[in-house]
């Protein structure tokens, strides 16, 4: 796979890891998905998925560069990742209900 390629799943994995940490807070569960309160076996997958995708994408960095820049480039991305979920909390959350897609909305 193309270094550019992998370096653009791994940032699209980290946008995901930031949204589902992100849908894992009540505040922003209720933005996305309603009223109805998030179960606590849906917070605690949802934090295992987001560490794993946050996970994932480090690796994926890892494979395209040397540790150091490819730390660089990771932290980097989780930065831009959280500023790309916030925005889209701001202005549209609806936009984050795929990452749930499993759960029923209120």
């Amino acid at each position: 796979m193309p270094d550019a390629l992998m370096l653009l799943v791994a940032l699209v994995v980290t946008v995901m890891g930031m949204g589902w940490l992100a849908l894992s807070m009540e505040n922003h569960w209720e933005q996305v998905r309603g009223k109805a309160a998030c179960p606590p076996a849906t917070v605690k997958s949802l934090r295992v998925l987001g560490a794993v995708a946050l996970l994932t994408s480090l690796v994926l960095c890892l494979m395209v560069d040397s540790a150091s820049m490819a730390s660089l480039v990771w932290v980097m991305s989780v930065a831009g990742a959280a500023v790309i979920v916030a925005f889209t909390l701001t202005w549209k959350a609806a936009a984050l209900a795929p990452l749930v897609f499993w759960t029923k909305s209120a």
